[in-house]
């Protein structure tokens, strides 16, 4: 008996001194943004994987980035078109590796095209917004200053993420107060609310951004998952060789 209730009394003092665990960090839409986004700064770089899932399309991106005050440098792998095709955004300038079979209707016979969304060329005028829109997803900054503009935390919880410890937090996203900045491609005038999952690691860097746009784009289901890995990897991209670009 008297070893049973010493056994007792331990596991009862143990069981005080446990540590409780901590609360998210933030409560507050523009404090998470904005740490966030300074983590991702200080964090230097990633690896990432980007899954767009709109009805029963869906395309696939894989990449590594340098994120910093001057912007963002990346190179990705992407199969929006269907077939592969490296991206590559250097300076502020995105760059897309055309797929021969198709550089003859783009009229240069070069592997690389300068696209833009406001391009006059044929692929930008094709292809050029939705590209542009592509790599400004992989960049958190890029959903993070809509959060800290418009959005409102509605849960946020500690967990794990793939067996990693992360802060788990639910965000509605207004659209109204948007503007003219609209996220994932959105025509210009879109109203509504949506949700925006995000983690982060203990450093406050994201972990996964999860955009839902089903409750915007009624009667499809739209989701968009960025993951990132990795933080701190070299990269180094460089632009095409300017005699490959047309």
């Amino acid at each position: 008996m008297r070893k049973a209730a010493a056994v007792l009394v331990l596991a009862l003092f143990a069981g005080s001194c446990t540590t409780p665990s901590q609360p998210p960090a933030f409560a507050d839409a523009r404090a998470l943004a904005d740490a966030a986004t300074a983590a991702t700064t200080s964090g230097g770089s990633a690896k990432f994987g980007t899954d767009v899932a709109v009805g029963q399309v869906r395309s696939k991106s894989q990449g590594q980035a340098k994120f910093g005050a001057g912007g963002t440098t990346q190179v990705l792998t992407t199969d929006f078109i269907g077939e592969p095709m490296e991206l590559r955004q250097v300076a502020g300038k995105l760059y897309a590796k055309v797929p021969e079979g198709s550089r003859d209707e783009v009229g240069t016979g070069k592997p690389w095209v300068a696209v833009a969304a406001d391009g006059t060329d044929p692929f930008s005028q094709v292809l050029g917004g939705s590209l542009a829109q592509l790599a400004a997803q992989n960049d958190p900054a890029h959903t993070l200053g809509e959060i800290r503009t418009a959005g409102a935390i509605v849960s946020a919880e500690r967990g794990q993420l793939d067996g990693v410890t992360a802060e788990h937090y639910r965000v509605e996203l207004d659209l109204a107060r948007l503007g003219a900045d609209l996220p994932a491609g959105l025509p210009a005038g879109s109203l509504g609310k949506f949700p925006v999952e995000l983690w982060l690691d203990d450093s406050h860097r994201p972990l996964q951004i999860v955009l839902d746009l089903s409750p915007i784009l009624q009667g499809s289901d739209a989701r968009i998952t960025t993951r990132y890995s990795d933080w701190g990897v070299p990269v180094d991209v460089q632009p095409p060789p300017p005699g490959e670009v047309g």
